[in-house]
């Protein structure tokens, strides 16, 4: 996707912010995607249940635009119109409910209601109308971050909050979101600070 944002609209964070765009370089992603996930039956089929094929499309299609861009809100809607595009393409985006959070958002991409919508920096892990499992929430961050980076400006909000997730002696590894995810999962993470003392040692 990002070679065909280069080429067609120019360096990084210089792509119109909006909606042509973003529908432009989703459905050019989310295509490729999808006949690339046909030449190969065994990824397909390794991406379990339709989800994380859903959101590896819509990542790559968010993550093309908000480098082109530069705008993580004109991002947020080339994920929505992958996801339309990928349901269009195959009936159907994951498992039972995984379609709601991924078809009612395309209403809230610029609303900044409490209930519905922020802008994507300042939108936690559990938000109304989205079930942030461990796949949105790295690819949330992701095109968030991808915007940025087009834009060639610091991801966050507050300095503060920056310097101090950039501190290497955390416990959690921010540059590695989701490994440290997964350390959790498998109850391999360890946490620190007050839960040290009801934590056993070694384990």
């Amino acid at each position: 996707g990002y070679d065909y944002a280069l080429n067609k609209y120019g360096p990084d964070g210089t792509a119109p912010n909006d909606l042509a765009t973003a529908t432009d370089l989703a459905t050019e992603v989310t295509l490729n995607g999808m006949e690339c996930y046909e030449d190969y039956p065994t990824l397909l089929e390794d991406h379990f249940g339709g989800s994380q094929r859903a959101g590896i499309l819509a990542a790559a299609s968010a993550c093309t635009t908000g480098i082109a861009t530069g705008n993580a809100q004109v991002a947020l809607s080339a994920w929505y119109m992958s996801m339309y595009v990928h349901k269009e393409g195959w009936g159907r985006l994951g498992f039972f409910g995984y379609d709601l959070q991924d078809q009612c958002g395309a209403t809230n991409v610029c609303s900044y209601q409490g209930d519905e919508g922020c802008c994507l920096e300042l939108r936690g892990a559990n938000y109304p109308n989205y079930a942030m499992n461990v796949g949105h929430q790295g690819e949330y961050a992701g095109f968030t971050g991808s915007a940025h980076a087009g834009a060639h400006d610091a991801y966050c909000c507050n300095p503060l909050v920056k310097v101090t997730f950039a501190d290497p002696s955390l416990v959690f590894d921010f540059s590695y979101i989701r490994k440290e995810y997964a350390k959790g999962a498998m109850r391999t993470f360890k946490p620190a600070g007050e839960r040290s003392l009801v934590i056993p040692a070694g384990v």
